[in-house]
């Protein structure tokens, strides 16, 4: 992992700026032997360019083996050890949003889902239902109230919501909740338990909760039921800025992405609603700031639908928007994702992710194309998600000499 001490110590400041590109869910998988995966399919002459310029390798966000949340591969990617900082989607939701959350409040991210005549989910996210039809039923939610407690829920996006329970003043609630999302179809959601004593009044009050919940909700097409997952309180971790010197800048469309960087002290910038605005936004705050995480969802949405050809689709679109990112003259550009979502799998999945990293400082790799295959004979090997900030900064000339 960055050893935080060691990068504030080295941590230069200069002019050079550093742009992390991530294809959220980017690593894929054949759908048959032999076959290409979703990376190796697309047509992507400017990233095939850049990779015979740069470096490549193939980066693991937690460990072999483990598949991982989209909360923790981020943090990651930011140099945090996912392990030692472990931070619930509920606060990620929240911040994403903009909510003011308080240091004691208890957050949890929702799901609208869709349950069939005996109670079990035939559909996680109800059908993808409209954000403005989410938030109809949001407004219904709120009318329910809890004793001791305040109850927020606010809409995030499409089939996703944040729930928030703020004690009274002197009070508190333990946030060590379960899961009630199994994460499977033909599942009934899980009942809500505490995984630690300071928990089960937080317990009985998300319980009551979701009994009303689902009682206002029982009625309605698709989303007649709900889940909740990543129960967490703001962990107060350190700060991108001190760590690393850099101005820190974030422009995603998804707000939980939005969470993430500003629970490390980015600044947040409007990124309009489509990839091309989200390039025309950095190229606006160019001037302003020294590092950039844009974030791209598409290519894990389309890989959690199980829609190959439109995964491929989003990276051949991503690809086109490079030459524009490159005219801004980046002393490092990473191509990356959090983790792999293949098509096949329909879900995250625990393979190594497809890294380049190109910087007129790079050392090249004799590799000439962009995709998992060639990403394991690259420079970079397999290694650790949290070793790629070091990385990019070292390629910009961020970083001082270590000793004499």
């Amino acid at each position: 992992m960055a050893d935080f001490r060691l990068m504030s110590e080295l941590a230069e400041r200069n002019d050079n700026k550093i742009s992390l590109l991530v294809m959220d869910g980017l690593g894929g998988l054949p759908l048959e032997p032999g076959g290409p995966t979703e990376l190796e399919a697309a047509r992507t002459p400017n990233l095939d360019r850049l990779a015979a310029e740069g470096t490549l390798g193939l980066s693991m966000p937690i460990g072999r083996g483990i598949s991982p949340g989209s909360g923790p591969a981020h943090l990651a990617l930011f140099g945090y050890d996912p392990l030692v900082y472990d931070i619930g989607r509920g606060v990620l939701e929240a911040l994403g949003i903009g909510f003011d959350l308080r240091p004691d409040d208890v957050a949890a991210r929702g799901n609208f889902c869709t349950l069939d005549a005996n109670g079990l989910i035939s559909d996680r996210r109800a059908g993808r239902i409209k954000s403005e039809a989410a938030a109809a039923l949001v407004q219904r939610l709120k009318a329910i109230s809890l004793p001791g407690v305040q109850v927020f829920v606010e809409p995030v996006k499409e089939h996703r919501f944040v729930l928030v329970l703020r004690p009274a003043r002197g009070d508190s609630l333990g946030a060590d909740l379960n899961d009630t999302d199994p994460q499977l179809v033909g599942h009934a959601p899980l009942p809500v338990r505490a995984q630690k004593p300071e928990s089960e009044r937080t317990a009985v009050l998300v319980s009551q909760w979701v009994a009303q919940a689902q009682e206002i909700l029982k009625n309605e097409k698709p989303a007649n039921g709900l889940t909740l997952r990543g129960f967490a309180k703001d962990p107060g971790l350190p700060q991108f800025s001190d760590i690393y010197k850099l101005r820190a800048a974030a422009i995603a469309i998804y707000p939980m992405y939005r969470g993430v960087a500003k629970l490390v002290g980015m600044d947040v910038l409007e990124p309009g609603q489509t990839l091309a605005d989200e390039v025309a936004r950095l190229r606006e705050a160019w001037a302003r700031y020294d590092f950039f995480f844009v974030h791209i969802k598409p290519t894990d949405s389309r890989g959690e639908d199980g829609d190959f050809a439109a995964k491929v689709k989003v990276i051949e679109e991503v690809d086109a928007l490079i030459p524009g990112i490159m005219a801004l003259g980046p002393a490092a550009l990473v191509v990356t994702g959090d983790h792999a979502t293949p098509a096949k799998l329909k879900s995250h999945s625990w393979h190594p992710v497809p890294t380049l990293l190109w910087s007129p400082n790079a050392r090249p790799d004799g590799v000439a194309s962009f995709g998992e295959r060639t990403c394991r004979t690259g420079g970079l090997g397999i290694f650790q998600a949290t070793d790629l900030m070091p990385l990019a900064l070292g390629h910009a000339l961020r970083l001082a000499r270590y000793g004499a």
